[in-house]
């Protein structure tokens, strides 16, 4: 329910400040679809868009998974924000002035306190790394060998980067004097503790300082690059209650408004490639951390764009990442198009080298479509000349254009093949269709992955018919207060049989006498409990009518009342079969009597 240090009129200016169109599309690319915006749950994995959000209604509701709300909702589910610092964000967003003051933490409400102190104590590290590196003598030698390498200070401090002095225990004690425990310093990985001493030392040391950042802006871990020769050449944070590899994308919270801007997202293999990218002008860069590609990264991608281009290495490993990559990338239903680096170099080495306009124009600007970057990746190794290899080479191919959906982009690449090795279209348009049935028997072709997926919003749709009346009922009470009253008072004190059914509309009882219209995103923040939410937003994405006759109230509710004489009959059977197995026929019959009565009531 809305605090009481906040009165409700700032909660609904707030409300009325704040587009709830606007608010989502920061998270999750959102397409217009009827009245509707439609787009990717950013509260579990799809492929198949069922995410609803309604701008007349100002509340979203996901058909998948459930989740729903309005704003307030929305900002406290995806961030982890309380009610009250979800009020203090919007209220900014919305140039709202607030009469209470809001205390504004990084870390938040709903988190273990010890990651909230391994946020802290990654923060505060940031900022003094940032500080040694540009302000101190210690870091002088380790901001010329950045300056040599190109970086701007701009760079510098748009990344914030920094420097760990040649020290093995000066942040362990400049963090520990600040209050944080060794055991927090440790599970966050910015101590390790070495046995045969019995001390704790700096994981960190005469390294710069890259902090990696989660999609908030939170710094939550460290790559340290090693100054000169020395070994190991990056030192990564090991994962952590606050860190994870596989989640990650690094740049992600500064790339997203160009991604949406530019409606495209350009993917590499490691930060130091993407530092380079940005300072070329590519903004919509982000780079996975040390890891391949996951299904997480991919989710995260598809909430912002449909449009990916990957810029990996061009040595073998990074090539075959690359190929892993646009498959996955082209599985989830992606456009992904493929820039390939000449003569072995990676993006930061090229940059290097040719100069970041020709980065710009002459590799990101020359790249490849899907299927272009396949041929090319499926020639690598092979000598077309030799008949052994041209065959497999063929085949390969012909598997490859079997996946494509568009029958233009498949003859397109049959009559590129049959031009180049002088084979027969005709042949090779048979061969492909074998492989396609061949394929298809297999399961690989023909049932992309998103047309398995089924949303709830079709599934286990039958429900009980005191349900569905319930369902409706609750509907034409939240569209208006009198028809609210008017239900109250034909139940006659009856409750509902659904037990949450029973807890909403106890709310929007006490909402009403509260003295408030109807007004359902309003209604969402005077229900504490998540799971009503859910029910309340789903319902309100129903289609029912304005009006509604007292006779289909009646019809309504005879359902309800209904459902709970029948459960009532049940109990009576049950004691008519105690009765009878106990001898008691007399009290049988009484019963039988009284369930045919029961009966004839329905």
């Amino acid at each position: 329910m809305t605090n009481a240090r906040i009165q409700d009129e700032k909660i609904n200016q707030i409300r009325e400040a704040v587009d709830i169109i606007d608010l989502i599309g920061e998270y999750v690319q959102l397409k217009k679809q009827g009245r509707n915006y439609f787009g990717l749950c950013p509260f579990h994995g799809e492929n198949t868009p069922s995410f609803s959000v309604s701008p007349d209604k100002q509340i979203f509701h996901c058909f998948g998974c459930g989740a729903g709300g309005n704003i307030f909702t929305f900002i406290m589910d995806i961030e982890g924000y309380s009610f009250i610092e979800a009020v203090g964000v919007l209220a900014e967003k919305g140039n709202v002035p607030l009469d209470v003051e809001i205390q504004k933490d990084a870390a938040k409400s709903n988190i273990p306190e010890s990651s909230k102190q391994m946020l802290e104590s990654h923060d505060l590290l940031k900022k003094f790394y940032h500080h040694l590196l540009v302000n101190t003598k210690e870091g002088q030698e380790a901001l010329e060998y950045l300056l040599n390498r190109g970086f701007s200070i701009d760079t510098i401090e748009k990344f914030q980067v920094g420097y760990a002095l040649d020290s093995w225990d000066f942040v362990f004690k400049f963090l520990s004097k600040r209050g944080y425990s060794a055991d927090i310093l440790e599970k966050a990985g910015l101590a390790i503790f070495r046995e045969r001493d019995e001390k704790y030392f700096d994981r960190f040391r005469d390294r710069i300082m890259f902090p990696i950042m989660d999609r908030q802006g939170n710094t939550i871990a460290f790559s340290g690059r090693a100054l000169g020769a020395g070994e190991p050449k990056y030192l990564n944070s090991p994962e952590t209650a606050i860190f994870t590899k596989s989640t990650i994308l690094y740049n992600f919270h500064n790339a997203r408004p160009h991604i949406r801007k530019k409606e495209q997202v350009i993917l590499f293999e490691g930060f130091a490639d993407c530092i380079s990218a940005v300072r070329a002008g590519v903004e919509n860069a982000v780079a996975t951390m040390g890891t391949s590609l996951t299904d997480q990264h991919i989710q995260l991608i598809k909430r912002n764009t449909e449009n990916v281009l990957i810029c990996y290495d061009s040595d073998s490993a990074g090539l075959a990442a690359a190929n892993r990559a646009s498959n996955m990338l082209n599985e989830a239903g992606l456009h992904v198009k493929a820039a390939l680096m000449p003569d072995n170099l990676d993006p930061d080495d090229y940059i290097q080298k040719y100069g970041e306009k020709s980065f710009v124009s002459d590799v990101i600007g020359s790249s490849l479509t899907y299927m272009a970057f396949k041929l090319q990746y499926l020639r690598k190794g092979k000598n077309v000349n030799n008949e052994g290899d041209r065959i497999q080479y063929i085949e390969e191919v012909l598997k490859e254009i079997s996946h494509l959906p568009n029958a233009v982009e498949r003859d397109h690449y049959l009559r590129q093949i049959s031009s180049e090795f002088s084979l027969s279209l005709d042949a090779l348009e048979k061969q492909q269709r074998q492989i396609f049935f061949a394929e298809r028997r297999k399961g690989n072709v023909g049932q992309p992955s998103f047309h398995k997926r089924i949303t709830l919003q079709y599934e286990n749709k039958l429900k009980p018919a005191y349900h569905n009346a319930e369902i409706k009922l609750i509907a034409h009470m939240l569209k208006s207060k009198e028809t609210a009253f008017k239900i109250q008072q034909m139940m006659n004190g009856t409750v509902f049989n659904h037990d949450e059914h029973q807890a909403i509309i106890t709310y929007l009882y006490a909402f009403y006498e509260d003295g408030h219209e109807p007004d359902t995103s309003f209604f969402l923040t005077y229900l504490p409990d998540q799971n009503l939410r859910r029910i309340v937003s789903e319902i309100e994405m129903m289609s029912v009518n304005g009006e509604v006759s007292d006779k289909e109230l009646t019809d309504y509710i005879k359902q309800v009342l209904k459902y709970e004489k029948m459960l009532k009959i049940k109990e009576k059977e049950a004691e008519e079969k105690e009765a009878e197995r106990q001898s008691d026929h007399v009290r049988a019959a009484q019963i039988a009597m009284e369930i045919i009565q029961m009966r004839k009531s329905l």
